[in-house]
């Protein structure tokens, strides 16, 4: 096999992701995947013909983000009608998935340029069951799904890590992510969105909440108690009811609150690979490699722990320990999605989410796994570190990961 370089990543600022309050929920979500993919092509000098594939993540793939976002988003970019694209949804694991395909088609030979990225606009109304398998009485009697903030109160009560913690960990976040952006360490990777009379539309982060304390966190009521209790349906079935179905005994506690839980935001990014042949001949400098990619999956009624195996997965592919991996990005969809992942593998929490995660900055479902491996890229560098470590939960009980290193 060959190596699949990582030559650029970039991406949009954050925005809010409710309709009137968002810089960017006024935008079509095209709008922001060209923004990222003209951005790659301008910096990079790239000729566009020579794209053989953008294999975009986009989890909500409904009325305005429907119809293969990665190849509409490369035709408003101006990307030569050669370049092709496709669009794929692993839930939250869209935007690592896509990027872990990316490589895997350089790798292996077949490819020898390709974009990988995501976008995910939350500001746009969703239609559709939150209540995944619904309709399938069937698939609901193996495998019963309730909502995440539910499973994550669930898996916070069964691990015994409390409230206090979970807060402590949000507000670290936030403390993490202020001097991030005070820094300006995000600044590489970040393409201001512009409207299109050229005015700009949003040019920083809009999410995060400085000066954010665990004392003023636990003031908060929790977010996923009376949507426990709601009825889903005729028969009056609860998300409470479908957990209880694999999990009798247990009695759920609520902990889980909006200044815990990821945040709800519009967003893009892209990477760009190539093959070392491919590089060298067109004059690109690589900034990085793929060294594994993983896919793992879990109990779906928990919904939330696959990546504590997912990382052990990539690590053993890698020929590696946690020792050897320099920093780690697990997004915060829930707090106790990293918490977890930080005491299960006992890792030096100076090496996790250095620069804040999503309770602070936001969670763009199908773009954030593109993001963070961007964001790890940036950080790497900063630090003249060596190895990085992106993986994160899905729904459905999944998670893909990927090892990164600097070249």
């Amino acid at each position: 096999m060959t190596d699949a370089l990582i030559i650029d990543a970039c991406r949009t600022p954050r925005g809010i992701g409710k309709q009137g309050k968002g810089g960017m929920a006024h935008l079509h979500p095209q709008h922001l995947g060209s923004t990222v993919l003209r951005a790659l092509a301008e910096r990079n000098s790239l000729d566009t013909a020579d794209v053989d594939d953008i294999i975009w993540g986009t989890s909500a793939q409904v009325v305005e983000q429907g119809g293969d976002l990665g190849r509409m988003s490369a035709l408003d970019a101006g990307y030569d009608v050669k370049a092709s694209g496709v669009t794929l949804d692993r839930f939250c694991g869209s935007g690592i998935t896509s990027v872990n395909m990316a490589a895997g088609m350089v790798m292996s030979g077949l490819e020898d340029l390709v974009i990988a990225g995501g976008t995910e606009m939350m500001s746009l109304p969703k239609t559709g069951a939150l209540r995944l398998g619904a309709d399938n009485a069937h698939l609901e009697e193996i495998h019963p799904q309730p909502h995440q903030g539910v499973a994550a109160d669930a898996v916070a009560t069964m691990e015994g890590i409390s409230r206090q913690a979970l807060d402590e960990h949000a507000a670290d976040s936030q403390a993490k992510a202020e001097v991030a952006i005070k820094e300006g360490r995000f600044d590489r990777s970040l393409i201001p969105v512009l409207n299109l009379d050229g005015t700009v539309a949003l040019d920083h982060e809009e999410f995060p909440r400085p000066g954010t304390t665990a004392e003023g966190l636990a003031k908060l009521t929790p977010s996923f108690a009376a949507m426990a209790d709601h009825p889903l349906d005729d028969e009056g079935t609860t998300f409470r009811q479908l957990v209880a179905k694999k999990y009798p005994d247990l009695q759920i506690e609520h902990f889980h609150h909006a200044g815990n839980s990821s945040g709800v935001v519009d967003g893009a990014a892209a990477l760009l690979l190539a093959s070392p042949e491919y590089a060298n001949a067109h004059g690109l400098q690589a900034r990085a490699r793929v060294v594994a990619i993983a896919n793992m999956g879990d109990d779906p009624t928990l919904m939330l722990n696959a990546p504590v195996p997912a990382a052990r997965k990539v690590l053993a592919k890698a020929g590696l320990t946690v020792d050897d991996i320099d920093l780690f990005e697990i997004n915060e969809a829930f707090a106790v999605v990293s918490e977890k992942f930080q005491r299960d593998l006992e890792l030096d929490r100076s090496k996790v989410n250095v620069n804040g995660g999503a309770m602070a900055l936001g969670h763009p479902i199908g773009a954030t796994g593109s993001v963070l491996i961007g964001t790890m890229l940036d950080e790497l560098e900063r630090q003249d570190l060596r190895r990085g470590l992106i993986t994160m939960c899905a729904a459905g009980g999944m998670a893909p990961a990927i090892i990164i290193e600097r070249v």
